[in-house]
């Protein structure tokens, strides 16, 4: 499965299901369109349909479905605003909720696209640490 060779660190801590949800969508799209920046466009649209990113790793969501423009719309298409993987249609209760998770100060005062934008940078932050630190380990 030539998807498991480039499983993205992210995934690498995320849950077995995240894991074969991305390979099974990239291997797809491989076949389909070649390997390169498309297969992945796809792998991660179809990912966030079921999951979000929660600081370095990729979560189950509450409800299906995609998670912000660029996934509804699937790749290959025109590209459109992307929250990074946190789930902006979700409410704002579960922004909210996911940011205490992650200690962003300031949330309580947030807006709804505050929240995704203090989502998606705290988000960054925490993957580039793990990948330094894994990385440190090698």
């Amino acid at each position: 499965m030539p998807a498991r060779e480039e499983l993205p660190s992210t995934l690498q801590r995320s849950p077995r299901k995240a894991q074969r949800t991305w390979m099974k969508a990239h291997d797809s799209a491989v076949e389909t369109y070649g390997e390169g920046r498309r297969a992945h466009q796809t792998a991660y649209s179809a990912l966030k349909h079921s999951f979000e990113k929660v600081g370095d790793r990729w979560e189950p969501k509450e409800h299906r479905g995609p998670s912000d423009e660029q996934a509804k719309r699937g790749a290959g298409q025109r590209t459109a605003k992307t929250a990074g993987g946190v789930d902006a249609n979700a409410s704002k209760q579960h922004l909210y909720e996911r940011a205490r998770e992650l200690d962003i100060s300031g949330r309580s005062t947030m807006s709804k696209q505050q929240l995704v934008d203090a989502l998606q940078k705290a988000s960054g932050k925490r993957t580039a640490q793990a990948r330094s630190k894994g990385k440190k380990k090698s």
